[in-house]
């Protein structure tokens, strides 16, 4: 992967919003700054104590926010660009130039939503092409799509437990489209793990904390996705990184990149996926060959030099549009 170089390290304000998301955006060649508030509210958590982030995540205390001075403003839920940023930031900062990265897919009606954002000066990412083909993005004339990149510690898949791991927060309360339903349906019939935050409450195990969750998940025969609707969990890309088997539904941008019986199993017939699942546990032999499958996928596809690279390009990208439509501006004059 040829990595660019951009003489100016960029000084980026962002909402902590999705850690796992964060945590791996901020590998990059540029400077995140995120606010505080002593509440902690939605966005205002700071660094946190999850994710072992480097002294490039600085975080900055609400109030002294109008203060500082950024190169660029990334918008990472239709909180921060219709409330957040007209409550926290000066409107000198709010001219700057700005990203916005739709980590989901649409929660009303699945092709007929229109997205939030309408403002065409405003760069649109997408973290998925489905999620793009999904979304009404309206006239949006800039969009992009930056799929995820993941690094994960070195870690050898063993597959010693013969059982399926599940990791999703609150799997429970949030139903039908992280698939709760499928989860207590298939663990009557095969053995599984449930890992996430909320989760005790539903059978599980509760949360186990990320840096050290790739060595936890990598002890179990397989990994499972019983997720209807929503974009690539980073989840899977770091179970794919440690050498795991998937088992997921064959939906979203997952039947792109999971390949049914070489890097585990995808179906949308539910009892295939029972069936795929027991022959793992049967087969440890078949387990580590498509983990290995699976593997090579994911360095390929989910390179985190890649990521950043990207992203450092999107951010540039933002500079010079808002450079551009400030020349065209004042050229009226």
């Amino acid at each position: 992967m040829k990595i660019i170089q951009h003489q100016t390290r960029l000084k980026i304000f962002t909402w902590h919003i999705h850690g796992s998301y964060l945590f791996y955006l901020s590998q990059g060649p540029y400077d995140i700054y995120i606010p505080t508030k002593p509440e902690k509210t939605e966005g205002y958590y700071g660094r946190g104590e999850t994710f072992p982030f480097g002294a490039n995540v600085i975080e900055v205390p609400v109030e002294e926010l109008k203060n500082l001075e950024f190169d660029c403003i990334l918008f990472q839920s239709e909180k921060n660009f219709l409330i957040d940023q007209h409550e926290v930031l000066s409107d000198y900062q709010k001219q700057l130039p700005k990203v916005y990265v739709e980590h989901n897919t649409p929660e009303k009606h699945p092709t007929n939503t229109r997205h939030v954002l309408n403002d065409p000066s405003v760069l649109m990412v997408h973290v998925t092409h489905f999620n793009k083909l999904m979304w009404d993005n309206g006239n949006i004339p800039n969009i992009k799509v930056i799929e995820h990149g993941v690094c994960v510690p070195e870690v050898k898949y063993q597959g010693s437990i013969p059982k399926g791991i599940v990791v999703i927060n609150h799997i429970e309360q949030r139903g039908r489209i992280t698939g709760w339903d499928i989860f207590d349906e298939v663990r009557k019939h095969v053995p599984l793990d449930l890992v996430g935050m909320g989760t005790k409450e539903s059978g599980g195990l509760g949360e186990v904390l990320n840096p050290v969750l790739p060595e936890f998940i990598s002890q179990y025969r397989f990994f499972f996705n019983p997720i209807r609707y929503t974009s690539f969990g980073l989840a899977v890309c770091e179970a794919m990184m440690t050498g795991m088997p998937v088992v997921a539904l064959a939906t979203t941008e997952y039947v792109n990149v999971l390949k049914n019986g070489k890097t585990g199993f995808i179906d949308t017939n539910i009892e295939n996926l029972i069936a795929g699942m027991k022959s793992l546990i049967d087969n440890p032999a078949l387990a580590h060959q498509m983990g290995s499958e699976a593997k090579e996928i994911a360095q390929a596809k989910f390179d985190i030099n890649r990521f950043t690279n990207d992203w450092n390009e999107t951010f540039h990208q933002a500079l010079q549009q808002n450079k551009h439509s400030y020349e065209e501006k004042t050229s009226l004059y």
